[in-house]
């Protein structure tokens, strides 16, 4: 649990301090302290006086002193209610008697009490003019810090705000403009500097300004004011993740990790200077090892589609992509409600209705007030809205974590905690008041499909205060179903990764992440939030006048913001297990189109389906058994008969040769004109060969006769590639066109085959390659200038046309189970695009180009310009092995059914046999 987690190490780290910059205003910084004693008289008539040991702090808009004792309350005077500051020795009205040089008066109309005996609860107003007088340790300092607080003074009582801002802002630009890093900090006096510049460390609520170094082997952070420690360091080969922030608004944010998969950052800096952050980021990533910098959310959609990953940790990495930081409540991770029921005694997750609809946002679930928003949303001039407060925003985090993180909500609630009426109370309650409230749409927070309970159970004994029926607030009320604080988590979690869910995610991703985000997709989905939530909603830097732009920025944080949209097309749903399902046939289509299966069947296919998951299991382990160099030219097409006793071979040589399994022999060499053939394949039964050619020609050679057959003019350019179905011929050319074929055998006209033209797939420049999927519903197409298309043949219709390569498409293949494809081009890039939606879902850069593979969803097998096979990882992004194999480019591939025997083809001429060896 991220932000309960960081809270506890810095309690542990800084136990002894009470003092926290969570006692500032928001915007607010700490600049110095100084050990003083705070100047007491007894009472009316005594003379003599009392000194209470501690440290005084410095602050834009405060002065804080923090007694040494913790029976004594910490002191905060704010600087817009102060009458005059001075030194009391140079006044003649001074109310004490015996003061030591080194003294600073403050008088002030109002001081705030807090955390006395350490207790966290409400701050105390001590209101009436009131003199607080400090005698410093250091006499020789009062000068300076009479005059900066002189400064910061005048500041706090400018009229305006943003006024306000400019001034603190130059006081603080000074200040870090006169200090420097201290180099004397470096772990080692041998790192070399690479760059320095000013920063503020950026934690939940408030922001410490300081100085950034990177040398060769560290990154610093040195607060000015040497809190909570002289320096914060973060070695760069133990970072794992570098991520660009949105801050405030602008790009000024930069986080990094030391951690694959933790939600709490190492170190969240905001740079003053976008060129600062961008210069910092490139040494970082400079210098990692594993590094993951700037991942695109494909990077993770293909692992939750395959269940490698979880929903949660899908959700995870989306809110993280999405500029989402524990350490900015006004861009919290957010997650989905995802219960409806909180009312029986148990939980069933196998009925739809215990499910919140996760299509629709939580303001259109209930359909009474959806309408009410509606009709004020058609009545309101532009820009209209058509929910009044936001999902997430830094008040509703807070308010499911006051019980853990009390300070930060007193923090934002400027020292007050919530009525507590309005407090987390009962989940029940929440839900309802989300379901029917007029101005209440929030969603959850991680915290509610974690492990740690701690925010539901008051184990801090807060004094919360007590409702109107006269209730303490203490524990959060579970809903019946849930024995206990951790049972409920653990209820909830399965309920995040349940069937219902994992087949639903993608609609709420739609809205939250997705195309449903704005535009017109937003309307039709009732998904309209104000227009200054969104990225791009205001441009802050067009805003001169430094009021508007502190109120505007203000009104934003408070209110919550938008996460960063990560897609503009639907996401794909997630794969769920077929034996899981019986929701799964009625929403079966063109992509999974299945026969009934009877048991006897079903037994043989699964024992087909594990001997195929045992050989991709094993695939790591093939072996090269024969080489035999057969071609003059590079090998285009291998095609294997049934009895696997014959291999046929097309080359760039122009030649088609039929090469013997047992005798390891060419037994035939034939050649149909002087131009390259491009692939070829058998057909049922074993009696005919068929191959393409770049002379615009499809041949049909008979095995049996060992002649010519037939040969079908049907292109005005060179035929690419070429696929067989049930009777029908599927051609791809360089005239730019697909064309299907269906071909009547000659037995049935007792002359040649007759070919009769039944589709024409158009494309505006030439196929280099196509690939039906396994049920032959579906082909895709891949042209030379990068598109891919793909295609529903039983209609003749382009579902999709993408472009997913620079360069020529070199292969592309279906997955099994046709929900996804896998394409290879020019650009070295392998690209898995979801069927359904269109969608890239993942995309993994290879050192060289990759011409030909074969895959089973998970793991691809690929012949390289190398001449290796690799197998990769396409799921986790990764090469598992290199086999050693051709001298030059593999650029044809062929595998059994059982997926344990590979024959490659190369540029080197030659046909190589693989064998799995155990």
């Amino acid at each position: 649990m991220a932000f309960i987690r960081k809270r506890r190490q810095e309690q542990q780290l800084y136990s002894k301090e009470r003092f926290s910059l969570l006692l500032l205003n928001l915007e607010e910084y700490y600049f110095e302290q100084h050990t003083a004693n705070h100047v007491l008289k007894k009472n009316g008539t005594d003379r003599s006086l009392r000194k209470v040991r501690g440290s005084l702090k410095i602050c834009s808009k405060s002065v804080i002193f923090e007694p040494d004792k913790i029976s004594r309350p910490i002191i905060k005077i704010p600087l817009r209610d102060c009458i005059k500051i001075e030194a009391p020795e140079d006044n003649e009205r001074n109310l004490f008697t015996g003061v030591t040089p080194g003294t600073i008066s403050i008088i002030s109309n109002q001081a705030f009490l807090t955390k006395e005996q350490n207790i966290i609860a409400p701050f105390k107003t001590e209101r009436g003019k009131t003199e607080y007088v400090f005698e410093l340790d250091v006499p020789g300092k009062v000068e300076d810090i009479i005059h900066a607080l002189h400064q910061l003074y005048r500041a706090s009582h400018l009229d305006k705000l943003g006024d306000q801002a400019a001034m603190i802002t130059a006081i603080l630009q000074s200040r870090l403009a006169r200090a420097s890093f201290d180099k004397n900090r470096f772990q080692n006096v041998s790192e070399t500097l690479h760059m320095e510049c000013k920063a503020e460390m950026v934690t939940p609520l408030v922001t410490n300004p300081g100085h950034v170094c990177i040398t060769d082997t560290n990154l610093y952070f040195q607060p000015l004011n040497g809190y909570p420690k002289p320096v914060v360091q973060v070695t760069l080969h133990s970072v794992r993740r570098i991520y660009k922030r949105r801050h405030g608004l602008l790009p000024l944010g930069l986080e990094v990790f030391c951690t694959e998969n933790d939600l709490c950052s190492d170190i969240y800096l905001k740079f003053y200077d976008t060129q600062d952050r961008d210069d910092v980021y490139f040494y970082v990533a400079t210098y990692l090892e594993n590094h993951v910098a700037e991942q695109a959310a494909e990077s993770y959609m293909l692992q939750w589609q395959r269940g490698r990953i979880s929903n949660y940790q899908y959700l995870l990495h989306l809110n993280n992509l999405a500029d989402r930081s524990c350490n900015d409540l006004s861009q919290y991770p957010v997650f989905p409600w995802i219960i409806a029921d909180y009312a029986s005694s148990e939980l069933d997750l196998t009925k739809p209705e215990t499910f919140r609809d996760l299509s629709k946002p939580i303001g259109a679930l209930n359909k009474e007030r959806l309408e009410r928003l509606l009709e004020r949303y058609r009545e309101m001039p532009e820009p209209k809205f058509m929910y009044g407060s936001h999902y997430s925003s830094p008040g509703y985090v807070l308010f499911y974590l006051v019980r853990v993180a009390p300070e930060y909500m007193l923090c934002l609630q400027n020292g007050k905690f919530d009525h507590p009426d309005r407090m987390f109370n009962s989940i029940a309650e929440t839900w309802k008041n989300c379901l029917d409230g007029a101005t209440d749409f929030k969603e959850l927070i991680p915290e509610f499909y974690e492990n740690d309970s701690s925010f539901l159970v008051n184990n801090l004994n807060l004094d919360l205060g007590r409702t109107q029926g006269g209730k303490m607030v203490e524990n959060v009320e579970l809903p019946p179903w849930a024995s206990d604080a951790d049972d409920f988590l653990q209820k909830s979690r399965d309920a995040l990764e349940s069937q219902y869910v994992s087949e639903h995610l993608h609609e709420w991703i739609d809205l939250v992440f997705g195309y449903k985000q704005k535009g017109n997709e937003a309307v039709a989905a009732q998904n309209v939030f104000h227009p200054l939530t969104y990225e791009g909603g205001v441009d802050l830097n067009r805003i001169m006048d430094p009021n508007e732009r502190v109120a505007l920025l203000t009104q934003i944080l408070e209110f919550g913001q938008t996460p960063k949209q990560l897609f503009i097309t639907p996401h794909p749903q997630r794969i769920v297990p077929k034996f899981k399902s019986l929701s799964c046939a009625s929403s079966r289509s063109i992509f999974m189109t299945e026969p009934p299966v009877s048991p006897g069947e079903e037994s043989f296919e699964d024992l087909t389906e594990e001997s195929i998951t045992l050989a991709w299991n094993n695939i790591t382990k093939l072996k090269p058994e024969e080489q035999h160099k057969i071609h003059k030219g590079a090998v285009t097409g291998i095609a294997v008969s049934s009895n696997k006793s014959s291999i046929f071979s097309t080359s760039q040589d122009s030649t088609l040769k039929m090469f013997s399994a047992e005798s390891k022999m060419l037994q035939r060499s034939v050649s149909f004109s002087n131009m390259a053939l491009s692939s070829c394949l058998i057909l049922p039964g074993d009696t005919t060969v068929i191959c393409s050619s770049w002379d615009n020609n499809i041949y049909f050679y008979s095995i049996a006769f060992g002649r010519r057959q037939d040969t079908l003019i049907g292109h005005d350019d060179a035929v690419s590639k070429i696929c067989w179905h049930n009777d029908c011929l599927y051609s791809a050319s360089w005239d730019s066109t697909v064309k299907v074929w269906h071909c009547v055998p000659e037995e049935l006209l007792g002359t040649k085959k007759h070919f009769e033209l039944v589709a024409e797939l158009e494309h505006d420049v030439s196929v280099n390659t196509i690939h039906l999927n396994d049920v032959h519903t579906l082909l895709a197409s891949g042209t030379k200038e990068g598109t891919i298309s793909i295609w529903d043949i039983t209609t003749a219709t382009m579902l999709h046309q993408l472009t997913c390569h620079v360069g020529t498409v070199f292969d592309a293949a279906f997955s099994p189970d046709s929900r996804h494809l896998l394409s290879t081009g020019e650009d070295g890039y392998f690209k898995v695009t979801d069927v359904q939606t269109g969608m890239t879902i993942s995309s993994m850069a290879s050192e060289q180009p990759q011409r030909c593979f074969k895959w089973d969803g998970n793991t691809i097998l690929s012949g390289s310009q190398s001449g290796e096979l690799l197998v990769w990882d396409i799921v986790g992004g990764k090469i598992v092995e290199r086999i050693k194999g051709h001298t030059g480019p593999v650029t044809s591939m062929w595998m059994n059914e059982q997926c344990n025997n590979i024959i490659t083809g190369g540029e080197d001429k030659q046909i190589m046999f693989w064998k799995q060896q155990y």
